[in-house]
């Protein structure tokens, strides 16, 4: 009988305060509207749906776990993973030509039952009787779906619908859809937390929301209890107790002819640092994906991050050597983060809960290991480069465009904001505004096919200061540049820094894999603010020099016992004239580890430095010895 008083609109409800105090509009009519038809309260169901989107729409598109609309209500069957994050066998994730290339080669899992916290949109269409077209496409009738689930989930716990927000931490936590205690704890306090700091932003359509803060409301925690939800434990894990944890270890195993997997065992950071966090996306849902990290066969990564609710699997220890990034180097100096989604199937967008989940951690880590907290060390996949000249066209481009590098950061503590003053410091630093900043993108359906038109952290560059001129190439990649969402050749990203080369109007160059590379940045519209930095250029007296996808030492430094790996140019160069940002000044290391026993490994310290900089929209290296470093 509960259930289906939740079909019909409760007659005679009280009309809800608007959470601004002020007459409500739009979106925000629609809160306040289905908080008083279903008798939940506005500020749980506005905290919720921030929670999962920040209240954006993105004009239907559905999220990384199909999820739509500012309720983010879930229907998985229309975003299946149809290629797997490093199945494709253009990149060796372990990136060590010492070693045989490692393939992975992996089978997409059975299509199986989903679990509920995946099929929440059939559920509100049966509790409302609106179409699931309709919850998919009207933002209102979204927001009227996820305030009956939250009062289908209080009522599910033998609670009333009352009017005093304490009274729905259960329900909120049943909501995330998360099967144990802590999950759901951790969900729950957030949604809290954003109803004791407030929130206002203009979403993605346009509209203005706001919840107005509430400090001293003090959540009745105890009625988690109620969900029965199972206990997890986090034992073994290495994170932070802000967010939710378990070990799923990945395997150390020896298998077929003297061949193991699927990560080195190291002792960081006493043998060697941790220089830097790496960002993926998982190209496949949470089950499959959890599945094949604890395959010895295949490949590892340090933690995987839940898309609905933010949770977290650890499966390597940060002492040891995952292989996720494709480059020896960086795995041997970086901690990797899987997070759930899809770089473009179709236009996907990743949540809210998600984020701060993965933010808590990466500032964990940072602190623990010394990592600084800024687009040098804090790498997405699509930095990382190829080690070798052969490696860089199969790189992989993961998080993707849609990666909202800006708010990342922002809840990181570290907001990118201008360091110099305008049209000052000879550097800038991109920050394009994320909602408005909508470069065309195809590819993400069907090859050469447009993209829906969606928010992006990236900024196109042209080869002169005209949007008609052609785009910037990537020689290492062989190819003609393209709009393709996957084709990094001629975009910059969010955070990262380049020295300025020229100017003329609304626009900005920028120096770019041996280029002067062009993006528009309007005064009244900025695609990037100054900055000021090191950088380095060639030495006096020298034409150009190389540059390098992997900071190796030179062959003197190797001990009898280890073969010396070769220093091996990428087919780019830093040309005389030009300046590039460093990012860090790192000597040159390599660790030694391709036997399944340990005894024979060894890190490799040289005493040539090299300058990590920014090269094109990747990372990369040149030799101390052959530049000249620079105040810009």
């Amino acid at each position: 009988m509960a259930s289906a008083a939740l079909l019909l609109p409760l007659l005679g409800a009280a009309p809800a305060t608007g959470a601004t105090g002020a007459p409500a509009t739009g979106l925000q009519q629609a809160f306040e509207d289905a908080a008083a038809e279903y008798q939940v309260p506005q500020s749980v169901l506005l905290a919720v749906s921030y929670l999962q989107s920040r209240w954006d729409a993105h004009a239907g598109a559905p999220s990384v776990t199909g999820g739509y609309g500012p309720m983010h209500l879930t229907d998985t069957r229309v975003a299946l993973a149809t290629a797997l994050h490093h199945g494709e066998g253009t990149e060796d994730p372990r990136g060590d030509d010492a070693r045989a290339p490692l393939h992975p080669e992996a089978e997409l899992p059975e299509d199986a039952e989903f679990p509920a916290r995946l099929r929440t949109l059939p559920k509100a269409a049966e509790l409302t009787g609106l179409s699931t077209e309709e919850l998919r496409s009207d933002p209102a009738a979204n927001v009227a779906g996820g305030a009956a689930l939250l009062a289908f989930a209080q009522r599910d716990l033998g609670e009333p619908l009352s009017a005093d927000p304490a009274d729905w931490y259960g329900a909120v936590a049943a909501f995330s859809g998360a099967e144990d205690s802590a999950t759901a704890a951790a969900y729950a306090n957030d949604v809290y937390d954003v109803i004791h700091t407030g929130a206002k932003r203009t979403t993605d359509a346009g509209e203005l929301v706001a919840l107005t803060a509430q400090p001293d409301l003090v959540p009745d925690t105890h009625r988690l209890r109620r969900t029965g939800l199972r206990a997890a434990s986090a034992a073994g894990t290495e994170c932070p107790r802000t967010v939710s944890c378990e070990w799923i270890p990945a395997p150390y195993e020896q298998f077929g002819d003297n061949d193991y997997g699927n990560h080195d065992l190291a002792d960081r950071p006493a043998s060697q640092s941790i220089k830097y966090i790496v960002i993926h996306d998982t190209e496949g849902g949470w089950e499959g994906v959890i599945n094949l990290v604890q395959d010895p066969t295949y490949v590892s990564w340090n933690y995987s991050l839940r898309s609905t609710d933010g949770h977290v699997a650890q499966h390597v220890k940060a002492k040891d050597v995952a292989w996720h990034a494709g480059n020896w180097y960086v795995n041997a100096k970086s901690i990797g983060l899987e997070h759930e989604g899809f770089l473009a199937f179709p236009d996907s967008w990743y949540t809210e809960a998600m984020y701060r989940s993965s933010a808590r951690l990466v500032t964990y880590l940072a602190a623990k290991y010394g990592v600084p907290l800024d687009r040098q060390h804090i790498l997405g996949h699509d930095n990382v480069p190829g080690p070798t000249t052969a490696t860089v066209p199969g790189m992989h481009t993961d998080p993707g465009p849609y990666w909202d590098w800006a708010h990342y950061f922002e809840l990181l503590g570290r907001p990118f904001t201008a360091t110099a003053p305008r049209g000052g410091g000879g550097l800038v630093t991109i920050r394009p505004q994320y909602p408005a900043n909508r470069p065309e993108y195809t590819g993400c359906v069907a090859k050469g096919e447009p993209c829906a038109a969606h928010g992006s952290s990236e900024v196109r560059l042209y080869s002169d200061h005209d949007e008609t001129s052609a785009l910037i190439k990537d020689i290492g990649l062989g190819t003609t540049p393209t709009t393709g969402v996957n084709d990094i050749s001629s975009r910059v990203s969010t955070g990262q820094q380049y020295a300025v080369a020229d100017r003329w109007g609304d626009w900005t160059a920028i120096w770019y894999l041996g280029q002067k590379a062009w993006f528009r940045n309007p005064a009244k519209q900025p695609a990037a603010v100054p900055a000021s930095g090191l950088v380095v250029t060639p030495k006096d007296g020298v034409d150009s020099v190389p540059v390098y996808g992997r900071a190796y030492p030179e062959a003197s430094a190797y001990p009898a016992g280890v073969p010396a790996q070769a220093v091996s140019p990428l087919p780019y160069r830093l040309p005389k004239g030009q300046k590039y940002v460093v990012g860090d000044t790192v000597p040159g290391e390599y660790y030694y580890a391709v036997t399944f026993a340990t005894g024979t490994h060894r890190v490799v310290v040289g005493k040539d430095l090299y300058y990590q900089i920014q090269y094109g929209h990747r990372v990369a290296f040149v030799r101390a010895a052959d530049v000249r470093l620079a105040s810009s």
